[in-house]
């Protein structure tokens, strides 16, 4: 009987794993929070997708119905609360659990705690702030001084999350929706071409386009402001492949 596993998806190291072990004696099922994640998964026969967000309820009818023998939490680094509900549901129903970590940088950038904590000393500042950091938090940096006017904003390009940035109060000419991974050169376009002063994002490792924002904001003359992620735990991309293969072969 082919090994049963159950992939949370929504980062590129996550849909690169899936295809890997797709080539592998076992089933998938690969959970995305949107269909534009479904998209981007392989179409092979022993893979299943399914786009929809899961809460707790969710994914214990989830596994219920799958009966994975094991779960890899490929979400996003920041993606605490689903991370933290994936874990506890998959302990309560005696699951595998491995998280699958992205290594993080180390580049000499401004770097803040929290989202909150970088709004409020942008506010203090001047000049063009471009925000690489999604839809998700989009409410909380509509609190820096003049934001209409100084804030452009990278999202994808989704239903989601354009509305939010409209109903957040964005101004549509400063809203580019586009999905990455984007080059040195087209971030770099894109700063220059909004002149601006400050780049935020997240500290989502190499995989994630850190070290091209990086390179292109001191080319574009901008400081690149870093949310740094919380704290985590788990396996890295190896160690995660090495253990599926172990459990093929047993």
């Amino acid at each position: 009987m082919s090994l049963r596993i159950w992939i949370a998806a929504g980062t590129t190291e996550g849909r690169l794993l899936a295809e890997e072990l797709a080539d592998e004696n076992v089933e998938l099922a690969v959970t995305v929070a949107t269909e534009y994640g479904a998209s981007l998964i392989m179409d092979k026969p022993n893979v299943s997708v399914f786009d929809k967000r899961l809460d707790d309820r969710g994914m214990a009818e989830f596994i219920d119905e799958f009966r994975p023998d094991l779960a890899i939490d490929a979400t996003h680094p920041y993606a605490a609360m689903v991370t933290e509900t994936m874990c506890r549901v998959c302990e309560k129903k005696n699951i595998v659990y491995k998280r699958l970590l992205r290594p993080p940088t180390d580049e000499d950038c401004l770097r803040f705690s929290s989202v909150e904590e970088a709004a409020a000393w942008l506010d203090k500042k001047e000049g063009i702030i471009f925000l690489t950091t999604g839809s998700k938090d989009l409410h909380k940096f509509a609190t820096i001084r003049n934001y209409e006017e100084r804030l452009v904003v990278r999202i994808l390009p989704v239903r989601e999350s354009l509305d939010k940035a409209l109903d957040n109060g964005y101004v549509p000419s400063r809203i580019i929706a586009m999905q990455g991974p984007f080059s040195v050169d087209l971030n770099m376009a894109m700063f220059k071409e909004f002149q601006s002063a400050w780049v935020v994002t997240k500290n989502s490792g190499s995989i994630g386009g850190f070290s091209q924002k990086l390179e292109a904001a001191r080319a574009a003359g901008a400081k690149l402001i870093v949310i740094e992620r919380p704290e985590d735990a788990g396996s890295s991309y190896e160690e995660i492949r090495s253990f599926v293969k172990s459990q093929t072969e047993a």
